[in-house]
């Protein structure tokens, strides 16, 4: 069996560490989802709790602390599930009490169960925000979470600033992911989640994933539309696909083409949040796929 790859006919477990909105879809309730639908079990711990994301620009609720996160997973801890756990998924951290208390889950969990794995989504900025975290967030994802992950889910600006370096074309963006890999645990698996270079047709954006020496992209129509969320459930589909599959390519395909389905129909349907539930056979079974080309 493939490293990464969970046992067939068993239900996968992932252990996903997230923010919450009560309306709308992003973190946990962007990730949690997309994965039970196809068949994980997910168990969520909830990094805060708000009315909707931030990007409304004005919302209600609550922050949790780090001691918050810790006593969630030792509980779970005592309960003896720990050894279950295949993966465990984190995205936004907050601060660096939350940041810590995921590091701290992640090998609680590794000592129960050495072949679990972490797929760490650093969630830092974009391109069209820059950097919008606390400040010593990026310096966490770069020294402390990046050298823990298994499975490391960039977009473009991300990869730039963990990097250090400008990505103008292909090349650069492939040595950069190499840098990365080279200070990564286990699988060392990158996905840079969305990618414009040289390349890059107008009109069209790309998804590229290294693992074990080899690099493949994925390309797609460029879509009128920008969701927040997106990147919280590409980060958990191709999760789930890379552990059922063993395969970062086809794990890349059947994961860009479901989100591409649920952007289409969004975009088409103008709605500002992901019909994840509306649009749930994309999930599963795309109306449109792609094809992840060796590169």
């Amino acid at each position: 069996m493939s490293p990464g790859r969970r046992i067939p006919g068993r239900t996968v477990n992932i252990l996903s560490i997230q923010s919450w909105v009560t309306y709308g879809h992003v973190g946990n309730a962007s990730a949690m989802f997309p994965l039970q639908r196809l068949g994980a079990e997910v168990w969520a711990v909830n990094t805060v709790q708000f009315s909707n994301h931030t990007g409304y620009g004005a919302w209600t609720g609550k922050v949790f602390s780090g001691d918050d996160i810790a006593a969630l997973v030792d509980g779970m801890a005592a309960r003896g599930v720990l050894p279950r756990v295949d993966a465990v998924l984190s995205g936004y951290m907050g601060d660096a009490g939350i940041g810590a208390a995921i590091l701290s889950a992640v090998a609680q969990v590794r000592a129960a169960n050495p072949a679990a794995l972490y797929c760490c989504d650093p969630v830092i900025g974009d391109t069209d925000t820059g950097i919008y975290v606390r400040p010593g967030i990026a310096e966490l994802m770069a020294n402390q979470a990046l050298p823990q992950a298994d499975i490391l889910t960039p977009n473009h600006f991300e990869l730039e600033l963990l990097t250090g370096t400008a990505i103008a074309t292909l090349a650069e963006a492939k040595a950069a992911v190499a840098r990365l890999q080279a200070r990564m645990h286990g699988l060392r698996c990158v996905l840079v989640t969305s990618l414009r270079t040289a390349e890059t047709p107008p009109g069209s954006l790309d998804m590229l994933v290294a693992e074990g020496g080899t690099f493949h992209r994925l390309r797609t129509e460029l879509l009128p539309v920008t969701l927040n969320g997106t990147g919280d459930a590409i980060a958990a589909l191709f999760l789930f696909h890379r552990m059922a599959t063993g395969n970062a390519a086809a794990a890349l395909a059947q994961a860009g083409s479901a989100i591409h389905g649920v952007l289409r129909g969004t975009a088409a349907a103008g709605s500002r949040e992901l019909l994840l539930v509306a649009l749930q056979d994309e999930l599963v079974a795309p109306t449109r796929r792609y094809t992840a080309e060796q590169v």
